[in-house]
């Protein structure tokens, strides 16, 4: 897959969209707006590769084209891998076999390689390590989060990537991007966070159910989005020194 369109439909009053927006791979697209204005809408519109058949009336294409009927919905050639804000598992199962089981489904050769590079990197996302064999259902929520950022770049056949909200998640925000887009996803992330907002290549701002403003951007934005990231950086250190039982009785400077 070389890119994905998305063609406007129309706000929950009806009026219309005037969006015509192509991404590609290794493009980075944050979608922001008030809680309840439709984010989440876009993310499903975009998963279902939507053909003018959802509530907001929007057209998805692939390479320009309108997806094949069994491409939308085939289990086995997703398009689209979502993460969401929650990653709950369900199966008896350690991280390791979870991971190995994946890898051999994709027919990968030397599986266990793949194995140990997903873990180390989700370890690396993560910052709170785990080992091969614990369980997955005993994993925190930074962790499953971590293991399947770096199971979706690392592993995974979608050319796609929808992130719900990882602010929420207790990984390094950068460096899963950047995993990310060095894997060639497409990445779409709902957003409150003014960080991974500016990290985008581009935002697309929801308004009222709809695509109300595309934002390409700015230089002069990248610019406060260091000084953002070292503000960020501090309130982790602050964050940590306070989870370790240490006072924070000393001038904080950024």
């Amino acid at each position: 897959m070389k890119s994905i369109t998305i063609l406007g439909g129309h706000n929950k009053i009806g009026a219309l969209e005037d969006v015509n927006l192509t991404l590609l791979p290794g493009e980075v697209i944050s979608i922001v707006g008030p809680t309840g204005s439709g984010k989440s809408r876009l993310l499903a519109d975009i998963e279902c590769l939507a053909q003018r058949d959802t509530q907001t009336g929007r057209k998805i294409l692939v390479d320009g084209e309108e997806p094949l009927e069994e491409n939308r919905f085939s289990i086995e050639n997703k398009l689209v891998a979502q993460l969401s804000q929650n990653m709950n598992f369900v199966m008896d199962l350690s991280v390791k076999d979870f991971i190995l089981m994946h890898a051999e489904s994709r027919m990968i050769e030397d599986a266990d390689e793949i194995v140990n590079n997903i873990i180390n990197c989700a370890n690396d996302l993560a910052g709170e390590t785990f080992s091969l064999d614990v369980p997955i259902t005993q994993l925190s929520g930074g962790q499953s989060r971590a293991l399947m950022i770096a199971d979706t770049a690392m592993l995974s056949a979608s050319p796609i990537v929808l992130i719900d909200e990882i602010e929420n998640a207790g990984v390094d925000r950068r460096k899963a991007l950047d995993l990310l887009i060095k894997n060639d996803k497409i990445v779409l992330m709902s957003t409150h966070d003014p960080i991974l907002a500016l990290m985008a290549d581009k935002r697309v701002v929801i308004r009222n159910g709809g695509i109300a403003a595309l934002i390409e951007t700015s230089e002069k934005e990248r610019e406060n989005l260091e000084i953002l990231y070292k503000i960020d950086l501090k309130m982790m250190e602050i964050r940590s020194k306070l989870r370790n039982g240490e006072h924070i009785d000393f001038h904080v400077e950024i």
